[in-house]
């Protein structure tokens, strides 16, 4: 994909407004690697429990997730706060590359923990592709390319691996349209209640579809596993959110123009956006995702001049390590990262990133209490939390330290 100007992307250019408002772009055909496979080194190949087969075969139950940290607690009168990190990805499939495989290894690496969000079709061989049935858009339509069977079975060996590292199995629904009159912006409740539906039996019926019998079934049940997604573009969330509360989903991911600042919920449901943060060189904040960055880099082109390349590396990677500082420093606020499995501009996005990954693992690893986790993990913390504790960690503004630290503006909320 040479560039992006076909998926219909909103405000592309920078300046502030644009920044806030540009809407995350879709993994196309630039996902994840070809060293699929079991875990390594100090990690189970498989899990402990005796697997029980769902439907087909294609997904099983096999007991509680491993890898995961310890069952959360709620803060003691007067803590000071834990900075959780949450790196997310979008569409999380597999075109050989190796950006699946090598963002594991580095999760693996520091013990940390992330979101993948399973694009649906991914699992889904193009010649079965009339089998989607897209709301506004033609039978078998889709704006992001379907696998290859080679691919395919890459990214089931990595999404297994992937939850047996403890990592999370989202959703990015399915086939990613963001523009014209099959835009996901103007899709009703009952419209994204169908796109789901086919998202979850994709995963679960891999194995009818494609025939193979040779893989292993995926090693959870997705009914249950299945709490959280991310809307492509960012589009379509406020009538997303019902078929959502109503399916028992716990979060969505999908507000653009979100701020540093601790999350409220909305219609029941954790909201957790994208969020302005710091943009090195410009008065303005750009959000905390790969495309975004491109969009105010090289507008409209993933393949911009390769002389631009240093500095617009280390610009992104300093904006991720900016937004991390200015919340660790002062409100604690979650610092939401999201990506794609791309190599737009000669790869320099996943470099950045990967960058600011290792800053704040760094800082975990010195002491501090950064917690890198999944959204998932996340709002089972935030669930444990007194409301009082919560409202007055919501009170606080970007860039707010707490009056007079945290054991001062903590201290009161005891039983």
């Amino acid at each position: 994909m040479r560039d992006i100007s076909r998926r219909g992307m909103i405000g592309l250019g920078a300046g502030a407004t644009a920044a806030l408002g540009l809407a995350a772009c879709g993994t196309a055909q630039l996902d994840g690697p070809s060293r699929g496979g079991g875990s390594k080194s100090g990690r189970p190949g498989v899990p402990k429990a005796t697997a029980r087969p769902i439907g087909d075969g294609s997904t099983s139950f096999t007991g509680k997730q491993p890898n995961q940290p310890k069952s959360p607690e709620p803060l003691e009168p007067g803590e000071t706060l834990p900075q959780f990190v949450i790196f997310s990805w979008d569409g999380a499939g597999e075109v050989g590359t190796g950006l699946f495989d090598r963002f594991l290894e580095l999760a693996k690496d520091h013990d940390a923990h992330m979101t993948f969000f399973l694009s649906g079709l991914y699992l889904l061989p193009e010649s079965k592709k009339r089998m989607y049935l897209p709301p506004n858009n033609p039978r078998g339509a889709s704006d992001i390319g379907y696998l290859t069977d080679e691919h395919i079975r890459s990214t089931l060996k990595l999404v297994r691996r992937a939850w047996l590292d403890g990592h999370e199995i989202g959703t990015h629904f399915n086939g990613h349209f963001c523009a014209g009159s099959g835009t996901v912006a103007n899709w009703t409740s009952a419209q994204w209640r169908s796109e789901i539906d086919q998202a979850k039996s994709f995963v679960k019926e891999w194995r009818t579809n494609t025939g193979w019998t040779d893989l292993p079934a995926l090693p959870f049940d997705y009914e249950k596993e299945l709490v959280g997604g991310r809307t492509p573009c960012l589009l379509g969330q406020n009538n997303l959110l019902p078929t959502a509360k109503e399916l028992g989903w716990r979060y969505d991911a999908s507000s653009p123009g979100g701020r540093q600042r601790w999350p409220q919920k909305n219609q029941g449901l954790w909201d957790f956006p994208l969020q302005a943060m710091p943009f090195p060189g410009h008065r303005f904040e750009v959000l905390s995702m790969d495309y975004n960055i491109l969009a105010n880099q090289s507008v409209n082109t993933t393949r911009a001049p390769s002389y631009n390349y240093p500095a617009w590396r280390t610009q992104a990677a300093q904006s991720y390590i900016a937004g991390f500082k200015r919340a660790y420093k002062t409100n604690r606020a979650p610092f939401f990262i999201g990506n794609h499995f791309e190599e737009w501009n000669g790869g320099i996005y996943m470099d950045a990133v990967e960058e600011a990954f290792k800053h704040i693992a760094r800082e975990k690893e010195e002491g501090a209490d950064v917690r890198l986790v999944s959204f998932r993990q996340f709002t089972d913390w935030l669930d444990v939390q007194k409301p009082e504790v919560l409202a007055k960690l919501q009170s606080l503004d970007v860039g707010q330290q707490p009056a007079g630290g945290w054991k001062s503006y903590l201290g009161g909320q005891a039983a």
